[in-house]
């Protein structure tokens, strides 16, 4: 019995079913689409997404803070690390909720957020993730989906800084302020309505 056991277990594991099957099919991306914030609360939401990290990304100053990163001179952008379980979603999916909840035509600016630290950015991490961004962004235009064209810039991936513990998971641990209210909320109803077919199971 052990070593039909074992025969199997080899036979999975020849066939991709390894134990390191599940990390193994675990990607990030780094995107940016304003204040990290709303973008965290939306993709926290979506099914196949392990983890979002709120944090900073694009800029010339290793681990910036917050106040640093809002004087607009790190190069930094407010960006979420996303990482995702391409066995349930995959790399358009990610870019569909991107450019349905965040407006990437509007240069360094989401809503009354101004700076270039709210520029809406990708930094891909592979040739795939490269060609899926450009590929939409062309689409979009193309399709004149928005009035404007993107401004969205595809960038290669450097460093990710995290945020300050303060920051993370900002949204489901202060629902009742008013800037989670009158902007975030919004983003998140927006996606629901959507994408109402790929949300996560509720517990």
């Amino acid at each position: 019995m052990k070593k039909i056991l074992l025969i199997c277990l080899s036979i999975l594991s020849l066939n991709g079913f390894s134990q390191n099957k599940k990390a193994s099919n675990l990607e990030t991306i780094t995107l940016g689409g304003g204040c990290y914030w709303c973008v965290e609360a939306v993709y926290e939401n979506l099914d196949g997404v392990k983890s979002v990290v709120s944090g900073f990304s694009g800029g010339n100053v290793p681990n910036p803070t917050y106040e640093e990163v809002c004087t607009g001179e790190t190069g930094h952008a407010e960006v979420v690390q996303i990482t995702y379980d391409k066995n349930i979603t995959d790399i358009n999916e990610i870019f569909k909720v991107f450019f349905t909840v965040h407006d990437p035509t509007t240069l360094n600016r989401q809503g009354a957020d101004v700076g270039t630290q709210y520029r809406s950015v990708i930094f891909y991490k592979n040739d795939e993730q490269r060609k899926a961004a450009q590929s939409i962004i062309a689409e979009l235009n193309k399709a004149k989906v928005y009035s404007n064209p993107i401004v969205t810039k595809v960038e290669p991936f450097k460093a990710f800084y995290k945020a300050e513990d303060y920051h993370q998971n900002y949204y489901a641990n202060n629902k009742n302020q008013p800037y989670c209210k009158m902007v975030i909320q919004p983003k998140i109803e927006k996606f629901e309505k959507v994408f109402k077919d790929k949300l996560k199971k509720k517990q």
